[in-house]
């Protein structure tokens, strides 16, 4: 609340204004080919930001006198002060401009309350709100909910049970001009990917796979919620001049390896604190191999080596994206950028990996850390040798890691193999959409209907399990066993809520595969399951188109767009006095220049700790 008085001093000084030391914001000239951010934001000009980032480098170049790197070219293009920062990789302190913020509807809620206190009318900087947190998932009966379970009887419970939480930030959006995405709408990740993210930008958003718009070559950073409230308030934004990683792709994937084995691979070597202070940037022949969704996935889950963030450079496969999402105008802006949406020749990295798609196999990463890399060949011998539980619980794909429609396709094509042979999943299998327009496209062209007959429960278009919103009832807590998922994280704990839960993370088909089989020596490349008349069937290579033949299907409209400023003043935060969740904020008394004495230390940890051991988000949420 400090903070929020000092954000409103600061303010009230600049008069609203952006701070004095953003020499670029650019005036202005509006043209009819003049491009939008997305379709939400028709007057935030692309084309402006674009200028200023050329603006910025220019001079950027002009004093480093040296090749730049992709994430330099993105990072130093949002200088808020260009001609004075200093400039040195893991030592410098920058202060950058973000074109935009995200909030999920956890970390929304203290963020908004923040920046309502600092007094001003509306957010400088795009923002949005995004419902995906707060649903909890069920593959089973549950009392709660008249004895149903799945996408449609959890979202009903959430919107219940979670009414003022939405009712207040869909009020504060639409007084401070935020955009709001209601339960339903999908995951805050894969939302941006589909609307938001663009080549060159750079976002910073309130949860730890933020960077997954790095599929769509943006610098995409999580942060904590008072980060987003000074760049919503229209401060500067800091942080340590990343290092850059280098990871060099050539060749091209085959059979049942997918775009999450390179990420899977990469989490391997680096380890989870491999990546810390560093941006990872992917450049190489393969990348062009590679679809756009598909690099959003290795973005994603970047976060697990503990990067800032993850980046891929702008290409074909981002710009068919792009069309295949209506924004061919940004596709086409982008086109013209391109020499700042990629690595300059000569550019040097701080450390270089190399991977051969073309030799790189599936891997199955864990239990207990994503970092535990195992190839599809060496995994059944792993499990014997560790002792971990070989019979599988539960298969579970989606989440904002695995959730395109390719992603859907492959999976799919697996569990259509299945059924012709007459053959259904051996253990709960759970389908997590990362979007309503993901349901609505796979529904519509019946891949849906294959997860439903293989034996798969549709859950709802939100976090769910992967972020242990999942209302598990067939195991007993402290009884190990045994799950897969596509998900990005699995530390103990972090999905069912059960210590003793081996937990692995693949790709979305390794999982159907597996879950099919209910074992997890199973090699789908090697072994053969045995069908419904007794005989052996071979799985063939999963296969799945990149993008939909028949286009996007936006589904169910779960956006409100703020209303018109002239009319927001007359907009009350919904805020109950008697609420036990939500309560405005007041200033803290003033300091009186003295240090904190006597604190409790609230904490001590040594060795290996994550902030899911700290405090894992499914108990509290």
């Amino acid at each position: 609340m400090r903070r929020a008085k000092a954000l409103q001093q600061h303010l009230v000084q600049a008069g609203h204004r952006l701070s004095s030391r953003q020499p670029f914001a650019v005036i202005s000239t509006r043209m009819a080919s003049d491009v939008p951010m997305s379709k939400f934001e028709p007057d935030e000009s692309l084309n402006e930001r674009y200028a200023a980032m050329e603006k910025r480098l220019a001079i950027v170049r002009k004093r480093l006198n040296k090749p730049l790197t992709l994430a330099e070219k993105v990072v130093y293009g949002h200088l808020d002060d260009p001609e004075s920062q200093d400039i040195e990789r893991g030592v410098s302190y920058l202060k950058l401009r973000p074109d935009r913020v995200a909030m999920q509807d956890a970390t929304a809620q203290m963020a908004m309350l923040q920046f309502i206190s600092s007094g001003l009318p509306k957010t400088m900087v795009p923002s949005t709100i995004h419902c995906d947190h707060l649903i909890e998932g069920t593959t089973s009966p549950q009392a709660d909910r008249e004895n149903s379970f799945g996408a449609d009887a959890d979202l009903k419970l959430a919107r219940s049970a979670n009414k003022e939480v939405y009712n207040f930030l869909a009020s504060a959006g639409a007084k401070y001009g935020v955009g709001f995405w209601g339960p339903g709408s999908g995951i805050i990740h894969q939302i941006v990917l589909e609307n938001y993210a663009f080549p060159g930008g750079m976002m910073i958003g309130t949860d730890s796979h933020t960077p997954n718009a790095g599929g769509l070559g943006m610098c995409a950073v999580g942060v904590g919620g008072a980060d987003a409230v000074d760049v919503m308030a229209g401060l500067p934004w800091e942080l340590k001049a990343p290092k850059v990683i280098g990871v060099k792709l050539t060749g091209k994937l085959s059979k049942w390896t997918s775009p999450k084995d390179v990420i899977l691979k990469v989490a391997g070597i680096l380890t989870v604190k491999g990546g810390t202070g560093a941006i990872v940037e992917y450049f190489g022949d393969g990348v062009d191999n590679l679809s756009c969704t598909g690099m959003a996935t290795i973005c994603n889950m970047g976060a697990e080596i503990g990067a800032t963030t993850s980046m891929f450079p702008y290409n074909k496969r981002m710009r068919d994206y792009l069309t295949a999402t209506g924004r061919e105008g940004i596709a086409a802006l982008a086109d013209g950028f391109a020499a700042n949406l990629k690595a300059d020749e000569g550019a040097q990295y701080d450390q270089l990996i190399e991977i051969d798609l073309t030799t790189l196999e599936p891997h199955i990463n864990g239990p207990f850390t994503p970092d535990l890399a195992h190839p599809l060949s060496q995994f059944a011998e792993a499990l014997r040798k560790n002792g971990w539980p070989t019979e599988l619980k539960a298969g579970l794909i989606g989440s904002c890691t695995n959730s395109s429609y390719e992603d859907m396709q492959r999976a799919a094509s697996v569990a259509r193999q299945a059924l012709a042979a007459g053959i259904k999943s051996k253990v709960p299998f759970s389908i997590s959409p990362g979007s309503e327009q993901i349901r609505a496209t796979i529904s519509r062209d019946g891949i849906m209907e294959v997860f439903e007959k293989v034996g798969g429960t549709v859950m709802a278009n939100a976090c769910g399990p992967c972020i242990g919103q999942w209302k598990r009832t067939d195991v007993p807590k402290g009884e190990p066993n045994s799950i897969i998922t596509s998900f990005n994280r699995n530390f103990a704990a972090r999905n069912d809520g059960n210590p003793a839960t081996h937990a692995f993370v693949a790709s979305p088909e390794i999982v159907t595969a597996f879950a099919i089989a209910g074992d997890l020596t199973f090699n789908p490349e090697t072994d053969a399951l045995v069908g419904a008349d007794g005989k052996e069937v071979k799985l063939d290579s999963p296969y799945g188109d990149e993008l939909p033949q028949k286009g996007f299907d936006a589904g169910a409209d779960t956006y409100q767009a703020p209303p018109e400023p002239s009319t927001r003043s007359s907009v009350k935060v919904d805020v109950d006095p008697a609420s036990s969740r939500l309560q405005l904020l007041e200033p803290f008394k003033p300091w009186d220049g003295k240090d904190i004495e006597g604190a409790a230390v609230l904490i001590k940890v040594k060795g290996k700790c994550t902030t899911d051991h700290i405090s894992m988000a499914g108990p509290w949420l």
